[in-house]
């Protein structure tokens, strides 16, 4: 009888378990679903597309190449060749 108690109990507890998870998951869901509404307004506001094809456009077109940086820090003159190199051996 206890042994039937104890299984009963467990079954209660995991169901529960399994629809409180059930109802974090449908709250993700639809936080999810208002944040991307609130994107898609924004976008038709401001008279911008909304869509992927869109986003990923704009942001390769404000990347540099892929051989350029956006400061370009070496855009100096190349200095010669390197003709002293110290080697040290680290302990």
């Amino acid at each position: 009888m206890t042994n039937t108690l104890i299984r009963f109990f467990r079954a209660v507890l995991f169901a529960a378990l399994a629809l409180i998870g059930m109802a974090m998951a449908l709250v993700f869901m639809l936080s999810t679903a208002v944040a991307v509404a609130i994107l898609y307004v924004v976008a038709k506001v401001r008279g911008k597309p909304f869509g992927v094809r869109a986003y990923w456009s704009q942001r390769q077109g404000a990347r540099p190449g892929p051989f350029q940086s956006a400061t370009a820090p070496f855009a100096t003159q190349p200095r010669g060749d390197v003709i002293d190199v110290e080697a040290r051996e680290i302990r």
